[in-house]
């Protein structure tokens, strides 16, 4: 695609999002040719949005790590999306469902990185990314899907508008994690004071550090590291969900503690 069609998509992105209009899939003339093309409108979108005053990037996110979503989307791999620093809060917070066209929350690992992931050192693996970890903590990532169809999605267009990432909430950090099995540790999600789910960090592509070198990688093929303090959200262990006012959820992870939010009007 040319650069001034890549410009013209994501302008139009930022519109929809900034006047909170519901997630419209492109289509026609709008539909990238390619992820990656999909991935440059990306770019813009957050530079659009970054000098609107939402920022710099802070973080890092992978999405699609379930098979049945890939499935409805008809690709193979997960994608990526940036997390501006400004919406990664730490536990507990309280979110303004008002801020929100339709808020969710999914649960996650989330990798602090320790020193710069340089782009010449991928492929990485779950092993070889780890020496880059400083800690790790339990995480909400807050979506926004802007009461998008899930009957009618495809992945270029959710890739175009940052995987719907609208920030995280993290625990506090471990610095600890070496000791512990993350393939396998117990996740419980607790809402409003009563158990609703439970499952294991491994429920996310068999460990939280496959989706962290995913992310590596991903970034590598494009030219660009990890640095050191980003955030990276490796994938949910459980199915989202979508808070309303009033809500009280916390999710705790056997060994890294747990994050805690209140969901206000």
């Amino acid at each position: 695609m040319e650069q001034a069609e890549i410009d013209r998509i994501a302008a139009r992105i930022v519109a929809d999002n900034r006047r909170r209009a519901p997630f419209r899939p492109l289509r026609g003339a709008d539909a990238p040719a390619s992820l990656a093309d999909a991935y440059r409108i990306q770019d813009r979108v957050h530079r659009l949005l970054g000098d609107g005053g939402a920022g710099t990037l802070g973080g890092h996110k992978i999405a699609l790590t379930s098979q049945a979503v890939r499935d409805l989307c008809g690709v193979d791999r997960p994608a990526y999306g940036g997390v501006f620093a400004r919406s990664i809060l730490r536990s507990p917070a309280v979110l303004n469902a008002s801020a929100f066209v339709r808020m969710g929350l999914e649960f996650e690992v989330a990798a602090l990185i320790a020193g710069d992931v340089p782009a010449d050192g991928a492929p990485y693996d779950r092993e070889s990314i780890a020496a880059h970890v400083a800690a790790c903590a339990p995480a909400f990532e807050i979506i926004d899907d802007r009461a998008a169809d899930y009957g009618d999605l495809d992945a270029a267009s959710i890739v175009a508008d940052r995987c719907w990432c609208a920030g995280a909430v993290l625990g506090p950090p471990v610095a600890g994690w070496r000791g512990l099995d993350l393939a396998a540790l117990p996740v419980v999600l607790t809402w409003n004071g009563e158990i609703v789910d439970r499952a294991s960090t491994g429920a996310s592509m068999g460990h939280p550090f496959e989706g962290l070198a995913w992310v590596a990688n991903h970034l590598a093929e494009r030219g660009r590291g990890l640095a050191e303090g980003d955030v990276v959200i490796t994938g949910s262990a459980l199915r989202t969900r979508f808070p309303e006012p009033g809500d009280e959820v916390v999710y705790a992870v056997d060994g890294l503690g747990e994050t805690r939010l209140r969901v206000a009007a």
